[in-house]
């Protein structure tokens, strides 16, 4: 869910101070109605430039709730799917690389998708944590490492190798991950096929195929 933030300029708040810092620096303030001609221009000074500098609006993404499948080794394996996105957004933000960062975004929506499936196929449960106990950990392990070599500054060369393997290798881990979702939808896809043969030969059984149809 995305929220709507309205951010104010601070010109306004600028002008307003600045309006009453000259007006008291070049008029005397001895009347009643030198403090009123004084709230009026900074007032004033205000609202025109309020309508100048409006500000921007901002669009947040509000984190989304944690979705409860009722069983507690479901939800801490979505859990854990949850922490291993976040920290890899985390280095994503830190990674000065844009294309190491379009990497890890892309392994992020999978991920995200391998998780999500376990909310439509409880079956899965296994295929998606074993994923979660020997693929992610050593992602988010060399994805960490290159953030740190990335920071070191001068690198030599081993640095500049080790950085250049771990990019080689991630375009095999984002393939890698895309067959485990496919995989995942093995048995979805079955299940169709045989609902598609079946009507199949239901409508052949009514003549209802063909030029019948």
């Amino acid at each position: 869910m995305t929220r709507e933030i309205r951010k104010k300029s601070p010109v306004p708040i600028y002008g307003f101070a600045g309006v009453w810092l000259l007006y008291c620096l070049f008029f005397p303030l001895l009347r009643l109605t030198d403090y009123v001609l004084l709230i009026v221009c900074a007032v004033g000074a205000y609202a025109i430039l309020s309508l100048l500098f409006p500000g921007k609006t901002e669009y947040v993404k509000e984190p989304e709730k944690p979705v409860s499948t009722g069983n507690a080794e479901y939800d801490a394996l979505l859990a854990e799917g949850r922490r291993a996105v976040e920290e890899m957004a985390r280095l994503r933000g830190s990674i000065r690389n844009e294309e190491v960062c379009a990497k890890i975004g892309e392994l992020m929506d999978v991920t995200q998708r391998i998780f999500k499936d376990l909310l439509e196929d409880h079956n899965d449960y296994r295929q998606i944590k074993r994923f979660a106990d020997f693929y992610l950990p050593t992602t988010i392990k060399l994805i960490n490492a290159y953030d740190r070599m990335g920071n070191i500054g001068a690198a030599g060369e081993n640095i500049t190798g080790t950085m250049r393997r771990i990019e080689d290798i991630l375009d095999t881990t984002l393939a890698g991950y895309k067959k485990q979702l496919d995989a995942l939808f093995a048995n979805q896809a079955l299940d169709i096929e045989t609902d598609i043969v079946v009507l199949e030969n239901m409508l052949k059984r009514e003549g209802l195929t063909g030029k019948d149809f």
